[in-house]
């Protein structure tokens, strides 16, 4: 396992081109409390950016729009394509798609967003079924939010219509994360300690509930193929606690527990090929692990030298909050509490860059990686243009490989064993 602790002295790291902010409207007698934004969310087509205002509020803007008020130098094309490609798919439809800035009054404080697409990602590995209460389109965009009390509310990204009300959880609904397949399978975790399985294409049915946390379920991330998903949490034990729990979303069972953290785990993402997953911890550690056979490859530090588990295990004022991977496999973004956003390549020790951020609370890339959004406590988000590398072949081929071929069956391929230490992220 590789240990990456931070840079002695990071001011000394290149900081990332400030791309733009989307400041929340604020009043003289606006409570502190409730402001928060603790999610942002891209559409997966690039057509949407939603976040949290507070005070109940969503704001849903089209993501081509806000790259063309920013005047972001060298992405006037992103726009440009991301503005043909949807004028093209929904040329039949007229303007009924054509996406349009909305707010969204959610009636409780909003802790989690997602964007879930009847278009797959990848390859789909759902099978058609009749449609029951909703007779969608081939390009429906769902926006679900999770609320304060419990309730799953989910929204036509292009209407701002309220379409289901979910209600099962008994606590916050802590994350949302929909399969990338197209099936508009949802999955919720909640302060209730349980997960719950939605079919949006079934009148919002649920399907599943999922329980082996022994407290709160902070968040989850399906991988590319929608066949795992990953859960973290909190527990009551601190010092080796198992907080990253990972799921056989065919047979929805416990594939393994992975053991590490000495603190709560917040956020999870895996990487775009499926063969990395990065979790985030109070500890002040971000892990990526091979979810194929539990094991921590890279870690990530956020104070220097490494906290002993039992000063990570309490208030350190380290706490990483978010964790994201980017869209070409080889960067990863990192909040913490110390006021800073991290770049982090997987094969190199220290953040690439660095850039100050007050009270961020959580972070994503943009659908193409060219940006990534930081969400704050006041109910504001702030861009960075996200390093830039024309990746190499060789990670090129690594990343086709893992799409389709999980740890073991790398391992047993007949090729030299530098090869397949490459191939399985360990060189």
């Amino acid at each position: 396992m590789a240990s990456f602790p931070p840079t002695v002295n990071e001011k000394l790291i290149a900081r990332p081109r400030t791309v733009g902010e989307l400041l929340a409207p604020t009043s003289p007698f606006d409570k502190k409390c409730g402001r928060e934004n603790w999610t942002v969310a891209f559409a997966p087509d690039g057509s949407y950016f939603a976040w949290s205002q507070g005070h109940r509020v969503v704001k849903l803007v089209p993501w081509a729009q806000c790259l063309s008020n920013f005047l972001l130098p060298g992405t006037k094309n992103v726009a440009n394509s991301v503005s043909t490609r949807l004028a093209r798919q929904n040329s039949d439809g007229g303007q009924k798609n054509k996406p349009c800035e909305h707010i969204i009054d959610c009636g409780d404080i909003v802790w989690s967003l997602a964007f879930g697409s009847s278009v797959p990602e990848k390859q789909s590995r759902c099978v058609n079924i009749e449609w029951h209460r909703f007779k969608f389109g081939q390009d429906q965009l769902l926006l679900a939010t999770g609320l304060n009390n419990g309730r799953i509310k989910i929204w036509d990204a292009y209407t701002g219509k309220l379409l289901l009300n979910l209600m099962d959880h008994t606590e916050v609904v802590r994350d949302l994360t929909f399969a990338p397949d197209g099936s508009l399978i949802l999955v919720s975790v909640s302060r209730d300690k349980t997960l719950r399985v939605w079919d949006l294409k079934d009148d919002g049915n649920m399907m599943k509930v999922l329980r082996g946390h022994q407290n709160w379920v902070y968040g989850c991330a399906f991988s590319p193929d929608s066949s795992v998903l990953c859960s973290v949490g909190a527990s009551k034990a601190v010092v080796a606690a198992i907080l990253v729990f990972l799921w056989d979303m065919d047979k929805y069972s416990m594939i393994r527990k992975l053991e590490g953290h000495h603190n709560d785990v917040v956020a999870c993402e895996f990487s775009p090929d499926g063969a990395l997953l990065a979790t985030a911890s109070y500890d002040t550690r971000v892990y990526v692990w091979d979810p194929h056979i539990g094991v921590i490859l890279m870690e990530f530090g956020h104070l220097f030298p490494p906290p002993t588990p039992i000063f990570a295990g309490g208030a350190n004022d380290r706490w990483v909050r978010s964790v994201s991977f980017s869209h070409d496999g080889l960067h990863i973004a990192s909040l913490a509490d110390d006021k800073m956003v991290r770049f982090w390549r997987i094969d190199e020790e220290y953040p690439v860059q660095v850039a100050p951020l007050n009270n961020g609370l959580c972070c994503t890339f943009s659908t193409d990686g060219s940006v990534l959004a930081a969400g704050t406590q006041d109910g504001s988000v702030f861009f960075w243009a996200t390093p830039r590398q024309v990746s190499s072949l060789q990670h090129l081929c690594r990343m086709a490989i893992r799409r389709v071929m999980p740890t073991g069956q790398v391992k047993n391929l007949p090729i030299p064993s530098k090869v397949v230490q490459f191939l399985c992220y360990q060189i």
